[in-house]
């Protein structure tokens, strides 16, 4: 294909695109046009048949007046003048002489001679005006005879009748010579008004097409205008819910939309100064529970200290540990406070650190397999999960991460599900797949949308729960930070299922995120969800 094909190809690609984008985009401005139109061709329309229709009676009748007004003239001056009985060459004389009038119209007499025949003269010869061409019902009207009233003082009475032959029309007329003379009849073409007429049609016609076309471009003109104010806000609206909260329009006028821009302006600004307020009342919100847990780590370190010297006094009391029985419950408590204490603030520093978006990746070769492996037994959780896992299952991923994802799976699943706990990896589409299926009571249906929340409280009545309520979230979000994700359902077999999903290949952090990697985190630690009946109420 060549390049002058091809670009011309494009060229009618974009602008079928764009015809397309402007009917779909304009579709209040086309609905104006057609309104603007309709009205105008109505009017147009009506105010043309109006023009013409009262034009063509003007025409004709004053047409026909005229032809009238001379054939009766000449009626009585010419035929009137004719004996009772004429020749048919006095007849034939006398239509020639009539119709040598100033309208030039075909004149037919008909009479009786002295014998009582019937005898015709035309102004056209034998071969002109015919009787045969005068309609019946104008015959009879015009021989039959009125009675005489004081409203009506002759027998007889001028009669006329406009008819059409061979797409021509004529208007015919009739009379008798009032006491005793022929039968006269006329004929006048209407050719020349008709044709006046025509063209008169012609010219409202296309005055009524100007008319529309006019109309059409007044209609786009105001649309234009009416609508370029509508289309600027918008594009303002499509911008500020991007989130450019500094969109502004330009006001000008004081009509409506004039009145509109100055409300989206007023909208805009005090929205923008919302969410500046809600983004930094939620960055000191972030700053200070990030600081205080930096704060909390150098007590938390003496007392994991002391913690560990009072657990190993506790190990070892059996063999002649001096804790006082009495004492000794509340050293234990003091014991797992204090781990859980510590499990909190680097769950909360894990937390703090991907809502302010500096969590990063440290990207690795895994063998999945090996790497939930190393996860289970360095927690010695092997007696208690099935894995099934095949060697070789390779993926670029943060090892810390997956080790902290699938250590809240896991535990999860062993502390509120039932034994043994089931651990599968597949590989579909690009996909790691690993599912965690426990065998216990399974998460009721009004828990199941809410086990990622953070601190979600399966049970009011027990607020307290052995975690951080935090676990499963930081799960959830550590998936997401590989482009990957967790569901929860419950199995048609009994039990809760896990699925994580991460790609084999997630898109390769730069130079700067590879030698940031973030420090902490749960370091492996499981959390607990809520689990029905067993839960602890947190999330």
């Amino acid at each position: 294909m060549t390049e002058e094909h091809q670009g011309g190809s494009r060229g009618w690609t974009a602008a079928r695109k764009g015809v397309w984008s402007w009917l779909r985009f304009t579709s209040l401005r086309l609905r104006l046009v057609l309104v603007f139109g309709l009205v105008a061709l109505t009017a147009a329309v009506s105010a043309s048949g109006i023009a013409y229709w009262l034009n063509r009676e003007a025409v004709l009748t004053r047409t026909q007046d005229a032809v009238l007004r001379d054939f009766e003239q000449e009626m009585q001056n010419r035929a009137g003048a004719l004996s009772e009985h004429p020749t048919q060459d006095e007849l034939q004389h006398t239509a020639g002489q009539m119709a040598n009038s100033s309208q030039r119209f075909g004149v037919l007499l008909v009479a009786e001679d002295a014998d009582g025949d019937t005898v015709y003269g035309s102004s056209g010869g034998l071969d002109g005006f015919a009787l045969s061409d005068v309609p019946e019902s104008l015959r009879t009207a015009v021989n039959k005879e009125q009675k005489l009233t004081s409203a009506n003082k002759h027998p007889y009475h001028l009669y006329w009748q406009r008819i059409t032959d061979d797409d021509t029309p004529y208007l015919v007329a009739g009379t008798k010579v009032i006491g005793g003379g022929p039968t006269g009849y006329m004929l006048k073409s209407l050719e020349p008004e008709a044709k006046d007429l025509n063209s008169l049609a012609w010219s409202l016609g296309i005055a009524t097409a100007l008319a529309l076309l006019g109309s059409a471009l007044l209609a786009q003109a105001l649309a234009t205008t009416v609508l370029k104010p509508v289309h600027r806000l918008g594009v303002a609206a499509r911008r500020l819910g991007e989130g450019r909260l500094d969109t502004r329009l330009r006001v000008s006028g004081t009509d409506e939309l004039a009145d509109l821009s100055r409300t989206f302006n007023s909208a805009a600004e005090n929205l923008e100064k919302r969410v500046a307020d809600m983004a930094g009342r939620e960055q000191a919100s972030r700053r200070f529970v990030a600081d205080m847990s930096h704060e909390l780590r150098t007590p938390l370190t003496a007392l994991t200290a002391v913690t560990e010297v009072l657990e190993e006094e506790l190990e070892f009391e059996g063999e002649g540990g001096s804790f006082d029985p009495m004492v000794e419950p509340a050293v234990r408590l003091v014991v797992s406070e204090t781990r859980r204490l510590n499990d909190l603030v680097e769950n909360l520093m894990e937390v703090t650190r991907f809502d302010a978006g500096t969590a990063r990746l440290v990207l690795d070769d895994v063998d999945v397999a090996d790497q939930i492996t190393a996860c289970i037994d360095a927690r010695a959780w092997l007696d208690a999960v099935d894995l099934d896992a095949e060697r070789g299952i390779h993926a670029r991923l943060d090892p810390r991460r997956l080790d902290v994802i699938l250590a809240n799976l896991i535990g999860n699943a062993l502390k509120h599900g039932g034994s043994p706990v089931r651990v599968s990896v597949a590989r579909a589409d690009d996909e790691i797949v690993i599912r965690v299926r426990d065998h216990g009571p399974g998460i009721p249906e009004d828990v199941l949308p809410h086990v990622f929340d953070r601190f979600y409280k399966a049970s009011a009545s027990r607020p307290r729960s052995e975690g951080s309520g935090l676990g499963l979230s930081i799960a959830l979000e550590n998936a997401h930070i590989h482009g990957g994700g967790i569901t929860a359902e419950n199995s048609p077999e009994g039990g809760a299922v896990f699925v994580l999903r991460l790609p084999q290949d997630p898109s390769p952090p730069t130079d700067e995120d590879a030698g940031e990697g973030d420090d902490g985190g749960t370091g492996g630690v499981p959390d607990d969800g809520s689990r029905g009946k067993d839960a602890k109420g947190q999330v």
